[in-house]
């Protein structure tokens, strides 16, 4: 014999031997219908326990019918009997399960004064997850010992809830109408769950959207009652039926028969706390996906984003080529990159940080427009705009410049946001962005001139160097001490004073040659490249080039960049031989173009940080957790 414990739960009471919720999950998991065993036989409870859990099980379900008449506004009198039935069953639970009896009524206190607040009533706290989860699995056992498979295989869906809506709009039944000639099978996560003495109305969610769910007794038959044992929100079902709008207007599925799919081992957060941690948002994203139709549209939006990107581009002539992960050497960018080690091999490598080198070297082969769709991972800190892994676009095209760059910028931004988001005046946050064509562009010189106009940085005057910190701090810019050019401190000044203001597409042009080792030299302006950013809402969304094709040129600022690491600069590049190799072998005239796909989708989505676009971002380990 063993000891017989009795949890409690939201339906009941679930008994179970005291051991460890491993070892009940491992019953579960070995556990089989009925038909398959030798000598099936009750699980966890000898004949009196059983008895104890029916009695449990018919209070239970007093209570939710006494609750269903209170919510249909049954009159006290007819309420009557059904109470007196309730207590009649509580009357036969053993003594030390009866209810405690109520405390003694308190006098009551003193009126307080009018001008004294009195304090929020709190509400419940949730019932305990792990007595929950129990219950469930105990559940998963009562329906294979009913011969039922808990975790079914497949189910014949013939209709998604939106595919029912669009099958009978508003007008096609009149309340109350039941189109008794359907035959809809839809599956889903059940969401609600009321049940009312013979009925019963869930609330199925599935891809597309939710939709009623009417049970009958009468036209259920016995499965009726295993619906109500069996089923908890969260569970994923099947149900197949007719289609009726309900007396109040709903459109509802009037089930035939149900089938369970899936038993939730755990509950969904309830309605008043909800899923509200953020950081519990990211690392649980399945159920913040489940429970938040917002966060499922802004991932929708990110495929048709990445989707609609990729067919504009092959229209126009672009081949996606797929690049290293891996590289010998970090280079493309200027960013400190992952190291990794290669056992077989014996070589130390990194992941990438762009994909621009090899792309580039596709282009001197031979190819005239490529481009790769990919991921990217850098070894910098975290922000609102920054994770360690990210999804990029860079593509090449030869015999254009920068200014082609911009032109296909717009034409690729505004064509995904009038298809995604149906217009050009996207809200974001408390701004509204107009992505109307043309967009701004000005030079960085021209918009640090707006924010310091007492002073003009000449990139090509190095003795001016000391005017140009100083202007700088005097307009609170610091930090700039230890730059060595003036394009070095016109570029801090423009990050730290004009950046965060751009909330309109604006394309910055023409920076300084010190931070764009890969740009072409300006073709009129010494001491620049032909380079652009286009910014919005105060960060940057895209970076182009027209790309530097002289060999000798470019080992020159590749030798400045090895330099530059090996005085500690773990964001600099090295000399890269390969690619240099590869452009002495003639790279024809190119425009470059790399666009942040993560920031695109904060753009067009109205999402406040990074981590609300990536599906599951990198977070430090739960120490909650054992």
């Amino acid at each position: 014999m063993f000891m017989l414990a009795l949890v409690r739960t939201s339906r009941g009471f679930v008994s179970h031997s005291p051991k460890t919720s491993v070892a009940l999950w491992n019953t579960v998991r070995t556990s089989r219908p009925a038909a398959l065993r030798s000598a099936p036989g009750p699980l966890f409870m000898s004949t009196t326990s059983s008895e104890l859990e029916e009695l449990q099980q018919k209070i239970a379900q007093k209570g939710d019918e006494i609750r269903g008449l209170k919510a249909d506004g049954i009159s006290k009198d007819d309420l009557g009997p059904h109470i007196a039935e309730l207590l009649a069953l509580k009357a036969q639970l053993p003594q030390e399960d009866q209810p405690a009896p109520a405390p003694e009524k308190k006098k009551k206190p003193a009126k307080q004064p009018q001008n004294q607040k009195k304090k929020a009533a709190t509400p419940a706290e949730p019932e305990d997850e792990s007595a929950l989860r129990l219950s469930r699995l105990a559940k998963v056992n009562a329906i294979r010992d009913a011969g039922v498979e808990p975790f079914a295989y497949t189910y014949d869906v013939t209709h998604t809830s939106a595919q029912v809506a669009d099958l009978y709009p508003e007008g096609t039944l009149e309340n109350g109408e039941e189109d008794e000639t359907a035959n809809i099978a839809v599956a889903g996560r059940i969401m609600t769950r009321r049940v009312f003495g013979k009925l019963a109305f869930f609330t199925l969610q599935d891809e597309s959207g939710t939709i009623q769910l009417q049970f009958d007794k009468n036209r259920l038959g016995d499965t009726f009652k295993q619906l109500k044992d069996w089923t908890d929100g969260g569970d994923i079902v099947g149900v197949r039926g007719t289609v009726r709008r309900t007396d109040k207007g709903e459109l509802t599925i009037y089930a035939q028969e149900w089938t369970m799919l899936t038993k939730a081992a755990l509950p969904l957060p309830d309605k008043y706390h909800g899923l509200r941690d953020v950081t519990k948002r990211y690392r649980e994203r399945q159920v913040d996906l489940i429970v938040n139709p917002n966060v499922r549209d802004t991932f929708r939006k990110r495929a048709m984003i990445q989707s609609k990107m990729r067919r504009i581009l092959d229209d126009l002539g672009f081949l996606e080529i797929e690049t290293p992960v891996l590289h010998s050497q970090s280079g493309g960018a200027e960013a400190k990159p992952f190291e990794t080690y290669h056992n077989s091999m014996d070589m130390d490598l990194t992941l990438r940080i762009a994909t621009e080198l090899h792309l580039k070297r596709l282009i001197i082969g031979g190819f005239e427009r490529v481009y790769e769709l990919g991921r990217i991972f850098r070894n910098e800190g975290i922000s609102t705009r920054h994770n360690p892994e990210f999804t990029s676009i860079e593509l090449y095209q030869a015999y254009a410049d920068y200014d082609d760059m911009m032109d296909l910028t717009e034409h690729l931004v505004c064509n995904i946001a009038d298809e995604v988001c149906g217009g050009l005046t996207l809200p974001y946050g408390d701004y509204t962005v107009s992505l109307e064509r043309p967009w701004r562009r000005v030079t960085m010189h021209d918009i640090v001139k707006e924010e310091i106009p007492d002073f003009d940085f000449d990139v090509n005057d190095p003795e001016s160097l000391p005017q140009a910190k100083e202007a700088a701090i005097q307009a609170g810019v610091f930090g700039v001490e230890g730059l060595k050019s003036v394009g070095e401190v016109l570029n801090t000044c423009f990050e730290e004073l004009c950046e965060p203001k751009l909330i309109q597409p604006t394309f910055v042009i023409d920076y300084p040659v010190e931070v764009s080792p890969l740009a072409k030299p300006h073709r009129s302006k010494s001491g620049l490249v032909e380079r652009f950013e286009l910014f919005a809402v105060g960060r940057e969304h895209a970076n182009s080039f027209s790309e530097l094709t002289d060999p000798v040129d470019q080992r020159e600022r590749f030798e400045a960049q090895a330099a530059k690491k090996a005085a500690g600069d773990e964001e600099a590049c090295d000399v890269d031989e390969d690619f240099l190799q590869a452009l002495e072998q003639g790279m024809p005239p190119t425009g470059g173009l790399g666009i942040g796909i993560d920031r695109l989708v904060m753009l067009l989505t109205n999402a406040p940080s990074i981590r609300d676009v990536i599906a599951f971002p990198l977070l430090k380990p739960d120490l909650s957790k054992p």
